[in-house]
């Protein structure tokens, strides 16, 4: 046991900012099909005065290729350093691997060599479904007592889905987090304001709902999530339920502010069912949280834009357009600075948020995209499928990188000809404005890569439980 907290664990936000750059990203990588590929887990070369800058280092195997990997986490963050529950001797050591495909849990060792990480322990579906009552296990996430996850269905397939919990130091599963989990049902992400005792939840779909593809006819009907819930952190309980509108279907990432004074966030919306917009929305305390509720409003909205039918997959084509599709979003650690994937158009945007309730875009740039199929401009003769899709963010905010692939029985409906999977660098200025890393392309062969982590820590991975002062 150290004597000394992890260095890479950080009081506040502003500190983290400061730490050094990231070397290595750690990028889950998908096995699609009967190739006989396996899932795997792949290390990717970040340093850019390395030779080997920008290419797959490392790779680990996993037994086998049928867990749908998806958002893996750290065993410990700075939320270690949290006065309510401090842990400061933990290691950001372990990643924690959940697959929603198999009901699986992987975890995994960085060290001694984090370019080479090995598997030490496997959580079967039996057991996880024993100890927990759920199943689709989807993501992580340290927290200042252990090991927070979400996970999409009960043992069924159906609902509720919702949180487990896990020890940090053995892996064990401690069981159901909810005491009272209210008219909740659906699940997907989860964050928190420590601060404040209270936690966010997002919805999507069960596992039988999302298993086999997006269902038009569950779409149509509005039966996708729509809805936010808040819990009190402390209690366990439901407190309120945030109704965005059956239109507004798959509530996903949520992002809540770093600065652990601050009582709002922001949640992407795929889709909508009035004009196939996508959309951002604000959560936040009203009355300067006076009277202890939270409401939520719209924004940002994303347009549809116009395509020919012969350009769409058969699941678009009587639409006549490319929604956005909006699937994953990301937030500096200063706050300011909010990045936004629109998978079916291609697009990434990124806006100033430093006023949450009036975003201002900032820059954008194409990859991919169902009908545009942007170039990077390493191979510019070379179209490319897939679109922004998983991002994360370095802790300065300099750097930001994105993958391809959403969802294996989704990325055939949107991406007939299939997924080829790849990752790309975004340059982020100080005062706003991106542009591609024309140096740093990575692509994978036969396998697709989705989460991404940074080696240390990065702009999604940790929470702060102490404020810069700002």
């Amino acid at each position: 046991m150290s004597l000394m907290p992890d260095p890479t664990f950080y009081p506040s936000p502003g500190m983290a900012m400061q730490a050094p750059p990231e070397r290595l990203a750690y990028v889950s990588l998908l096995n699609v099909g009967s190739n006989g590929q396996r899932d795997a887990m792949g290390v990717i070369d970040l340093d850019p005065s390395s030779s080997e800058y920008g290419r797959l280092v490392g790779q680990v195997d996993f037994p086998r290729g049928d867990n749908e990997l998806h958002h893996f986490g750290w065993n410990a963050c700075s939320a270690c350093l949290c006065p309510q529950s401090a842990h400061p001797h933990m290691e950001r050591r372990y990643l924690i691997v959940p697959g929603i495909g198999s009901s699986r849990i992987h975890i995994l060792d960085t060290k001694p060599n984090p370019k080479q990480p090995k598997i030490v322990k496997v959580i079967e579906p039996e057991e996880f479904i024993r100890k927990t009552g759920y199943t689709s296990p989807h993501t992580i996430h340290c927290g200042p007592d252990g090991v927070y996850g979400s996970a999409l269905g009960s043992a069924s397939g159906d609902g509720p889905g919702g949180i487990f919990l896990m020890d940090a130091n053995t892996f064990e599963l401690k069981g159901q987090w909810e005491q009272d989990r209210g008219p909740q049902q659906l699940a997907y992400d989860f964050w928190w304001h420590l601060g404040h005792d209270t936690m966010v939840t997002s919805e999507w779909g069960t596992p039988n709902m999302v298993k086999n593809g997006l269902n038009p006819e569950l779409l149509l009907g509005g039966k996708y999530g729509h809805k936010m819930h808040i819990f009190d952190l402390d209690k366990r309980r439901h407190v309120q339920e945030l109704e965005l509108g059956a239109e507004q279907q798959m509530v996903l990432e949520l992002r809540p502010a770093h600065d652990p004074k601050k009582t709002y966030g922001f949640v992407g919306v795929v889709i909508s069912l009035k004009d196939l917009s996508s959309s951002i929305w604000m959560w936040y305390r009203e009355n300067a949280g006076k009277n202890g509720k939270w409401a939520a409003r719209k924004v940002i909205e994303i347009p549809a834009e116009p395509a020919e039918p012969e350009k769409l997959p058969p699941l678009l084509q009587g639409f006549k357009a490319v929604p956005p599709l909006v699937s994953d979003i990301n937030l500096s650690l200063d706050d300011r600075f909010l990045y936004v994937s629109c998978w079916g158009t291609g697009e990434f945007i990124q806006y100033d948020v430093s006023d949450p309730a009036n975003p201002k875009k900032t820059g954008s740039i194409h990859v991919g995209g169902i009908v545009r199929r942007a170039a990077h401009p390493s191979k510019p003769k070379q179209s490319l499928n897939g679109g922004p899709q998983m991002v994360e963010l370095s802790r300065d905010g300099k750097r930001v990188y994105f993958t391809n692939s959403l969802y294996s029985p989704w990325d055939e409906q949107f991406y007939p000809d299939g997924v080829k999977s790849w990752m790309v660098k975004i340059d982020a200025h100080p005062n706003g404005g991106i542009n591609l890393d024309k140096q740093f392309f990575v692509e994978f062969d036969g396998l697709r890569a989705h989460q991404v982590r940074l080696e240390g820590g990065d702009a999604s991975s940790d929470s702060y439980c102490y404020s810069d002062g700002k």
